[in-house]
């Protein structure tokens, strides 16, 4: 028997992850994105990336009709960036410096990395659907990344091997 939900995400709270943010833009233009910790690589050949999309999110028909999306890696220090796009409702974008990229995603200033992808295939996989992307362009900075764990934002800790 499966276990319950809630054992299960508790369990999970103990795998560590780095934060990243998806965008696209839907239809009309407008930028849409969302917080994602289930973001992970896929391949190096062909380089390919993946994330999983809640079936109820509301940005759930614009990720999946989209072409392409653009995958932000949060640097330390960006807590609060995470937080709104891991808000709904709000206009995510409002006072953020961000460019259009490939596929018109919008990509957002000032992260540890930024990934565009073409969407190359998505599958069920329970109550969320897996997006893959070929990775077409990176940009990469210094830094140290944004982890959570446990349900709380973490920093890197110096040394302590």
């Amino acid at each position: 028997m499966p276990i319950a939900p809630a054992e299960f995400k508790t369990a999970l709270s103990r795998w560590g992850s780095s934060v990243a943010i998806v965008t696209v833009r839907d239809p009309t233009g407008a930028p849409l994105g969302l917080t994602a910790t289930s973001f992970a690589s896929l391949s190096l050949d062909p380089p390919l990336v993946l994330f999983c999309l809640g079936h109820d999110s509301t940005h759930r028909e614009a990720i999946e009709s989209a072409a392409g999306f653009a995958v932000h890696i949060l640097r330390q220090g960006q807590d609060a960036l995470s937080t709104l796009f891991a808000s709904r409702g709000a206009d995510k974008f409002a006072g953020l410096t961000w460019r259009a990229g490939h596929h018109g995603a919008p990509l957002i200033d000032g992260c540890l990395a930024v990934l565009q992808c073409r969407t190359h295939s998505r599958f069920p996989g329970g109550d969320h659907t897996i997006v893959v992307g070929a990775v077409e362009e990176a940009e990469v900075h210094e830094g140290d990344p944004l982890l959570y764990y446990r349900g709380a934002y973490r920093r890197l800790a110096e040394g302590t091997g």
